[in-house]
Order: structure tokens, then C-alpha cells, then sequence
């Protein structure tokens, strides 16, 4: 916190620091004895009316009413990074595009809209990047139109927590009723470390996602259009753990009949090579053989095959609340980038 030369606190930001990184005190209950300080770090997205609005790194908005300000400074526009390969949000942001292509896209400005039939948030949402050329409140009207011509939700996904990503928008997207759906985060980390970790006996290697390895993926309805966008990107690569007689699937509400096949295979995984990043995705164990290393094994064996093609870094989306996949990355050596969310207004059509 700001403090002056007397020793006092001081509030020294204004409303010209809209859109900068502050850190803030507050008076949690202001005017009741026993009064307690609240620290509060973010993005300054609004000053209006007496309130602050501020964005956390995890896309939480947090409103601090001007009278109860102790102190606030601006900070840097993003902490140091300790670990992992350096990289700006955009770079991820395009190269985890290019790993989930849609199956149709069109550019609005700066702003790709992509749809791919409702397969995934991720190939049905609009990747901001840079002005869409338009006023937003006229931007978002031809996103919602250019989505409901193809009978989808309109979503937008934004990121938070790193220099470069889109606390402004997620707030001028809440200002006007769109609702955050569902938050992920973006980790990164060597690939070198992670091709290390265990030799990958048993795991075999495909250009494709046969039946075998469909039989074990999660979502279910797998069409036309999500081998399409499963099989997308620069380099792809599955992997498979042969595994007969298991069964299972990692989310009993995702149940198929595929699934439940004898021959589903023990584990399976995705990897995307594109020039020094290699991604990380659908990694899946039957739930009869987890916590046997299985995981490991499979980004170990895409990881050595990445890495003869050249890679070096790796990334991955993980869930906030999938504690087991955030240990297992973290004893990878992977770590936090930032944040990503995905808006959609309601009454749109649906939700995927």
C-alpha cells in the first residue's frame, strides 16, 4: 500500500486508472466497531457512481464502495512469471486456437467467430483479438445474429490474469447481462521435464482417433463435425493404453455405449505440435486404474514425440475445480498463465 511520508495510508489512484492493475485496501464493514482491512488486486475495469470495480486474476469482480478506500496504488501490469517458458497471452491465445479448429469461422474485425455444429465452447465462441471495427454494443449484436443464423448460443471467450488479457471486456460484457459460464485456466511448462517422467511402455501412437480411442473419450455424440475438430491443428497426435477388459468412462453423465465397451482402452490423450508448443488434452483413464501412472505415462510418450518434432514448451487447459488433473500438472512442473471464461447472454438458443 501507498504510504506517505507522515506514515499514513493513501488512495493514489483515480478514474484515469481505468484498465491498470491496482492493489486496493478497504474497510470490510465500514462504521462498525472492530472494523477489518480487505486487500483486494486486479484490474481497474469501472470507477462510476462511487464504486470501484475490480477483476482478480480469476475473472471474479470484486465492488469496493469509494468510502470505504484505505489505500490503493497502481502495481505492475502483471507479477513476475518464476516459472515456465515466457509467453504473452495473445501467443498462447492463437496457438491454442490453431489446436481446436472450427469447422467454419469468419472474421468480425480483429474478433474471429467460430462454429463447429456445438461441439465445445471452444469451437463455438468468438476469440477477441484486437477491435471487432465496430462501436462492442454493434459488435455483439452481429456475433448474436451470426450464432443464431446456425441455431447456437452466442459465446465469447476472454481470459484474465496476464498481461494482455481482457478484464475491460469481461466487464463491459457483465454491464450489459451477459453471464460468465464457465472458468478454466491455461498452465504451461517444459516439455523436456514431462518426456522425463516415465518410459510410456504400452502406449501407441496414431495419427487418428480410432474407435478404440473414441470408446474411451469422455464426450459423448462424437459426429462428423468433432473428428473434424479432433483431428485439427498443425501436428496431431493420439495416444492409447490398450486396456482389455476395463471399463468405464471419467463421468458417469457421459456414459455411451461405446464407453461401456470391454475393449474401451486403460487411457488415452491428444497432443497438438505446432513450431515450439506442444498442447496437452483429453487425457482419460478408466476409473478402475487410476493412480497407476497411466496419465504420466501417455504426456510422457506424446511429450518424446513432440519433442523430436522440435517443441519445447507445453501448455494445457485445466478446470478449476479438477483438483486431481491441477496436483498431477503441478508435480509436471506446469503452472498457472492465466485464466479464460466464456460469456454467453441469456436467452440465447440453448447453451452448449
Amino acid at each position: 500500500m501507498e504510504i506517505s511520508a507522515a506514515g499514513r495510508l493513501e488512495v493514489r489512484i483515480t478514474t484515469a486508472d481505468v484498465g491498470k492493475r491496482v492493489s486496493v485496501r478497504r474497510l470490510s464493514e465500514p462504521g462498525l466497531a472492530g472494523e477489518k482491512f480487505t486487500d483486494t488486486v486486479g484490474v481497474l475495469t469501472s470507477w462510476t457512481d462511487g464504486v470501484l470495480l475490480i477483476t482478480r486474476k480469476s475473472g471474479e469482480c470484486v465492488r469496493v464502495a469509494e468510502s470505504a478506500l484505505v489505500a490503493g496504488k497502481v502495481v505492475p501490469s502483471a507479477p513476475a512469471r518464476r516459472r515456465g517458458p515466457a509467453t504473452s497471452y495473445e501467443e498462447l491465445a492463437r496457438v491454442a486456437a490453431r489446436a481446436w479448429r472450427p469447422v467454419e469461422s469468419e472474421r468480425l474485425g480483429g474478433w474471429e467467430l467460430r462454429a463447429a455444429g456445438g461441439f465445445t465452447r471452444r469451437a463455438n465462441s468468438v476469440l477477441p483479438l484486437g477491435d471487432p471495427g465496430l462501436p462492442l454494443d454493434e459488435a455483439l449484436t452481429a456475433v448474436r445474429r451470426w450464432y443464431g443464423e446456425r441455431g447456437l448460443p452466442a459465446y465469447v471467450q476472454t481470459a484474465t490474469g496476464a498481461e494482455g488479457t481482457q478484464e475491460l471486456l469481461c466487464a463491459e460484457l457483465e454491464r450489459r447481462g451477459w453471464v460468465r459460464e464457465v472458468t478454466a485456466e491455461v498452465w504451461t511448462g517444459g516439455l523436456a521435464p514431462v518426456a522425463d517422467l516415465a518410459e510410456g511402455a504400452g502406449v501407441v501412437l496414431s495419427r487418428e482417433a480410432d474407435e478404440a480411442w473414441l470408446a474411451r473419450y469422455r464426450r459423448k455424440g462424437v459426429s462428423d463435425v468433432a473428428l473434424r475438430v479432433l483431428g485439427s491443428g498443425p501436428s496431431v497426435w493420439f495416444a492409447t493404453v490398450p486396456g482389455a477388459g476395463t471399463t468405464g468412462t471419467t463421468d458417469a453423465t457421459d456414459a455411451t455405449d461405446a464407453t461401456d465397451a470391454t475393449d474401451a482402452p486403460a487411457a488415452i490423450g491428444r497432443c497438438v505440435v505446432d513450431g515450439r508448443w506442444a498442447s496437452f488434452a483429453a487425457v482419460e483413464v478408466d476409473p478402475a486404474r487410476r493412480r497407476r501412472g497411466l496419465a504420466t505415462a501417455v504426456m510422457a510418450a506424446l511429450a518424446r514425440r513432440a519433442l523430436d518434432e522440435g517443441a519445447s514448451a507445453a501448455w494445457l487447459q485445466v478446470e478449476t475445480d479438477n483438483a486431481a488433473a491441477r496436483a498431477l500438472y503441478a508435480r509436471m512442473g506446469f503452472t498457472v498463465h492465466h485464466a479464460y471464461h466464456h460469456y454467453r447472454k441469456p436467452g440465447d438458443a440453448g447453451t452448449l
